[in-house]
């Protein structure tokens, strides 16, 4: 779950794209740079602290977030949670998480169709992974919501009984 900060960071980190794809001034693309290094200072001790905790990891720089993303999604993809969605859920792929509830809050359709368009890739290139999405708005039913989560998790709990007999 990326909190605000992180969203802020992915927007500034825009502006580099922006400045050499888009026409926008290399000044924009200082300044987001600028700001990244401001956030990133405020929350130093913070990571710092998650550094040394046993069951908390501290959140990955934003480009690295990109890095995770572009092989899949283009950094230029900025509707929405844009290509930050897919750096998110690859950050939890790479951390160990295998199982993800993707949330699309609200009719979001840019975030519907980047959640929704990058999950079969995402499967592709890590098939142990567990990607539901799961639409939150007025027109979803509960039922399907519940129903689509109760089977990620039959399906989680599958997979780890599979691993289990692999150990054995």
């Amino acid at each position: 779950m990326p909190d605000l900060l992180d969203f802020l960071l992915y927007c500034a980190y825009n502006s580099n794209f922006k400045a050499e794809y888009l026409g926008k001034s290399k000044k924009s693309a200082f300044l987001g740079n600028l700001s990244i290094k401001a956030l990133e200072f405020c929350r130093k001790e913070s990571k710092k602290t998650l550094s040394e905790s046993k069951r908390f990891s501290p959140p990955q720089e934003i480009s690295t977030l990109a890095s995770y993303a572009e092989p899949i999604v283009s950094t230029g993809n900025q509707t929405g949670e844009g290509w930050f969605l897919t750096g998110e859920m690859m950050e939890l792929i790479h951390s160990g998480v295998r199982n993800i509830v993707c949330t699309q809050p609200f009719g979001c359709l840019p975030n519907h169709v980047v959640g929704k368009g990058v999950i079969k890739e995402l499967r592709r290139r890590c098939p142990e992974a567990n990607i539901v999405a799961v639409d939150y708005d007025p027109g979803a039913s509960e039922v399907n919501q519940l129903n689509r989560i109760k089977l990620m998790l039959a399906t989680a709990v599958k997979n780890i009984q599979k691993q289990e007999r692999k150990e054995a």
